[in-house]
């Protein structure tokens, strides 16, 4: 079953530019001060040996002016050693900043996908829900109009639910709520959508409809999956509980044209499913 708002867009942010290429950059140009600080350190040795002898009585020819050139040289190191602890200190502030700026974006992008999720999923179950739903019938309806294919929808509500809440409390009644909603979850299809519609009702999108004996098998499988036995806490003990349903189902075109209509023609016939011997009745 899909879990996300296929006609949601997503939500447009400006990205970050990479930290890591700039991580590695910075550590790129701190190799390259400690080889300017080698260079330095090398260069001061050498100058150290070259104002010795020109300290000498009778220094040899050109001490002096090598001396000059390599101080200079020296100088030069120093200072480009001095620009660049400059540069890889603003690289440094500057992946800091990207850093923080990337947990920003993650934490603000979190947020707004907890929120869409919540506009588009009921809160106890986690199932898509009417808005959601509607949304993808809408657009199932508008395939299978362009492609001349039919469609179905199916309108589930459990029977005896009102009593457990009566007997056990809301606590109980929710709990079984997200039993069910796991339960039918698992046998739907990826390409369907399973919505709780509200209260104890849920709605059932099958996109892909071979026939009526195959939406036969698939009523009788999610009845089997709901009428498993299962047990509810309450007040530290499990409690068994059992619950049934009743299914109506309405088919594109025959059963209605529009969204509304398949809901309606499905609900109706949920009703009388009630007053019949049969846990699921067609619409026709």
């Amino acid at each position: 079953m899909k879990t996300e708002n296929d006609a949601a867009q997503p939500v447009n942010k400006k990205p970050a530019r990479p930290v890591k290429p700039l991580s590695k950059a910075l550590g790129q140009s701190e190799e390259v001060k400690d080889l300017l600080d080698e260079a330095a350190e090398d260069l001061s040795s050498v100058n150290a040996v070259l104002k010795h002898e020109v300290a000498q009585p009778a220094p040899p020819p050109g001490v002096e002016s090598a001396l000059e050139k390599t101080q200079a040289a020296e100088d030069k190191v120093q200072d480009a050693g001095q620009q660049l602890t400059q540069v890889n200190q603003a690289l440094k502030e500057e992946v800091r900043e990207r850093h923080l700026l990337e947990f920003r974006l993650a934490a603000v992008t979190e947020r707004a996908e907890a929120s869409r999720n919540a506009a588009f999923h009921d809160l106890l179950t986690g199932l898509p829900n009417r808005a959601l739903f509607n949304d993808r019938l809408e657009h199932g309806l508008a395939q299978a109009k362009r492609h001349d294919r039919p469609l179905a929808v199916m309108f589930l509500d459990l029977d005896g639910f009102k009593k457990i809440n009566d007997t056990h409390g809301h606590d109980a009644g929710d709990a079984v709520l997200k039993t069910i909603a796991m339960r039918l979850s698992a046998s739907t299809r990826d390409d369907d959508t399973v919505s709780r519609h509200g209260g104890d009702e849920f709605l059932y999108l099958l996109t892909e409809v071979e026939s009526e004996q195959a939406l036969t098998l698939v009523a009788q499988k999610l009845i089997a999956a709901i009428e498993t036995p299962c047990s509810v806490p309450v007040e530290g003990a499990e409690i068994p509980v059992h619950v049934s349903a009743s299914i109506g189902i309405a088919i594109f075109p025959k059963d209605g044209n529009s969204a509304e209509a398949l809901i309606k023609s499905a609900d109706k016939a949920m009703y009388q499913t009630k007053g019949s011997n049969s846990r699921f009745l067609f619409a026709s």
